[in-house]
């Protein structure tokens, strides 16, 4: 294929040599792991050990094909997500205050927006859909009346006592 100038022409260079499904996502949890390694030093304070095990993880994540898969998937969703969180920020920002209780709004948007993401990533993975056709939207009523079930549970357990 032929290249031009154009960024668009650039971008689609990057993922025909596998930028996007692959270096990015090893580049990324070589650096999850390797800082969470660094960080915590369950190893010792050894670097060379860090890294090695980082670079080993990265690599093995990447041979089945399940972690470019969901980077692919996840990644457009969130952009979404975010664009929505961006709409709201520039909404909310209208009224010039900042009222009390706008840290949880935000949590609320951020966490049906999370919802969402998760929801339609792995409505779109082919090895979540337990055969048979049965595919993840097919179950997502299973899905909702566990949650509610869920909601009833913490409802009665965190709930005071009247007596």
């Amino acid at each position: 294929m032929a290249y031009g100038s154009t960024i668009g022409d650039i971008l689609y260079m990057w993922a025909d040599f596998g930028v996007f499904a692959y270096l990015l996502p090893f580049l990324m949890i070589f650096a999850i792991v390797y800082g969470i390694l660094s960080k915590s030093g369950l190893l010792g304070k050894n670097k060379g050990v860090d890294a090695t095990i980082a670079l080993a993880v990265g690599l093995l994540a990447l041979q089945s094909g399940y972690v470019t898969n969901f980077y692919a998937m996840i990644f457009p969703y969130t952009g979404m997500a975010i664009a929505v969180l961006l709409v709201a920020l520039i909404l909310m920002g209208l009224t010039g205050t900042e009222l009390p209780w706008t840290k949880y709004v935000w949590f609320g948007i951020g966490l049906i927006s999370f919802i969402f993401v998760l929801i339609y990533s792995f409505g779109d993975f082919t090895w979540f859909s337990m055969g048979g056709g049965y595919g993840f939207s097919n179950a997502m009523p299973a899905i909702i009346a566990f949650g509610l079930l869920l909601a009833v549970m913490a409802f009665i357990i965190f709930s005071k006592d009247s007596s």
